[in-house]
């Protein structure tokens, strides 16, 4: 027998879930807006859905979730017979958002390596401070390819897929 959901302890979840994520950089909003999708038993929900569940304006959704469609993060599907839309989850969008992401180490590498380049010596205090970098964000963008794949066999072993 399943147990019965508790829609406020499901809320306070997900104000847990957005001030977290907000604490690790992520918008608060679009954090909140995240949490109300992933806990949706339909997968879905309406922008007028999202806000009379988080108790907010449609300007705060439309935004929430523009920044959200625009990172990978939901998915703007219509609604059918309807002039509105309707946002989801897409399936594995951690994973689809982390391997879009991926590339995002190698650009700050790349950045970082023009820093090198800019104080003429890598042996220099802040030289030696910008090669640590540059190498860490290296081995970071390898390490996630990596990550993935591994994360893929084990969604797989547990019958994720």
């Amino acid at each position: 027998m399943a147990a019965e959901r508790d829609e406020q302890v499901v809320s306070r979840f997900v104000e847990h879930f957005a001030m977290t994520m907000n604490d690790l950089g992520f918008p608060r909003m679009p954090a909140r807006v995240l949490g109300a999708l992933t806990v949706a038993d339909d997968g879905a929900l309406t922008a007028g859905q999202i806000g009379e569940r988080l108790g907010v304006s449609p300007a705060a959704v439309s935004g929430a979730v523009r920044y959200l469609v625009q990172i990978g993060m939901v998915v703007r599907e219509p609604v059918p017979g309807s002039r509105s839309d309707r946002y989801r989850l897409p399936d594995q969008a951690w994973y689809l958002a982390t391997q879009q992401k991926g590339g995002t180490y190698k650009r700050v590498a790349d950045i970082v390596q023009e820093g090198v380049e800019a104080v003429a010596d890598p042996s220099s205090p802040s030289g030696r401070r910008l090669v640590e970098m540059r190498d860490f964000f290296l081995f970071m963008q390898d390490e996630v390819g990596e990550l993935l794949a591994k994360w893929e066999v084990v969604r797989q072993e547990r019958g994720s897929a």
